[in-house]
């Protein structure tokens, strides 16, 4: 669904609530020359408590941590940028969305160095459903192995969430769609494998769970860290610093992503290898089953992870 087709007509700039029509910038804007933005992607999802937004908190701070690396100052306070998420979602009468917040180098001068840019400060949130197909989450998804390495961290830092790296994420991404696929796996510079496109990976084989550890490029993904606590406390085995090597992805019993934007989606197929019995597998089914009856509430486990529009 393209935004033109969504009941959305609000986002915050600066610290002003504008028309969806009026958030524009300036064409000569550093970040949009250099990829020099970071961002978040986080869900709110409308419980039986009311719309409630997933680890708001932590990852407003990934948001300020990100900055760090590019000497990005955010003039705006964790308080304020929360207050400012709530009432964009009030506003817009909003029960579950996806919620964007965006700082970037912005408009003054065009040297690689930002010099005098300021830092500008976005936020929006649209509706948006699964977000690798409706049926992805049930049926599993069909990827492939990207051509494309993911950068290592001592090139860029793999623990900002950086706008201009998500060029490799639309490079490996856009050569398994072509390639009949919906989604990527990407492989780091010693040939392991790191994460998809925009999802941290895990496998499952005798019945333990493993996922690759942030010393194999990856993004510490608050959705990661979430499935992690959740297997934990369910009994399972979780080895979070695994190396998985791209011919294990073949020989695993289950295999799913996990983000904000994929939440907990099964993996079928592997580079036309099925996984498993090729369908979704019964360990990945119940960490789904869990996460969702997590973030709808239908639970009062981790209620510190919730942020609720309202109160």
């Amino acid at each position: 669904m393209s935004f033109d087709e969504m009941d959305v007509d609000t986002i915050w700039m600066d610290g002003e609530f504008v028309d969806w029509d009026d958030a524009k910038i300036h064409v000569l804007t550093h970040g949009l020359h250099y990829g020099t933005g970071v961002f978040e992607g986080v869900r709110c999802y409308d419980t039986e408590k009311g719309p409630a937004i997933f680890r708001w908190e932590d990852h407003l701070q990934r948001f300020y941590d990100s900055c760090k690396p590019y000497d990005m100052e955010i003039e705006y306070s964790p308080e304020e940028l929360t207050e400012a998420t709530l009432e964009l979602i009030d506003r817009q009468d909003l029960r579950s969305c996806y919620v964007r917040p965006i700082a970037y180098y912005g408009y003054d001068s065009l040297g690689v160095s930002p010099g005098d840019c300021p830092t500008d400060v976005t936020i929006a949130a649209w509706p948006w459903g699964a977000y690798l197909g409706e049926d992805a989450l049930e049926n599993g998804v069909e990827v492939m192995v990207s051509s494309w390495r993911k950068h290592a961290s001592s090139q860029i830092p793999t623990n900002a969430k950086t706008t201009g790296l998500y060029v490799n994420s639309l490079l490996a991404g856009e050569e398994a769609r072509r390639n009949g696929y919906v989604e990527a796996i990407v492989l780091n510079k010693e040939g392991n494998v790191a994460e998809g496109p925009g999802e941290n990976i895990f496998m499952v084989r005798d019945g333990e769970i493993f996922t690759p550890g942030l010393s194999q490029s990856i993004l510490d993904g608050i959705t990661r860290n979430s499935v992690i606590t959740m297997a934990e406390e369910m009994g399972y085995t979780v080895h979070d610093d695994a190396t998985i090597s791209r011919g294990e992805l073949n020989t695993a019993d289950e295999l799913f992503f996990t983000g904000s934007a994929a939440e907990v989606t099964p993996i079928r197929q592997v580079d036309n290898v099925e996984i498993g019995n090729g369908s979704r597998g019964p360990v990945t089914e119940e960490l789904q089953s869990a996460f969702f009856d997590l973030v709808n509430r239908r639970t009062d486990d981790h209620d510190e992870w919730f942020t609720y529009v309202g109160e």
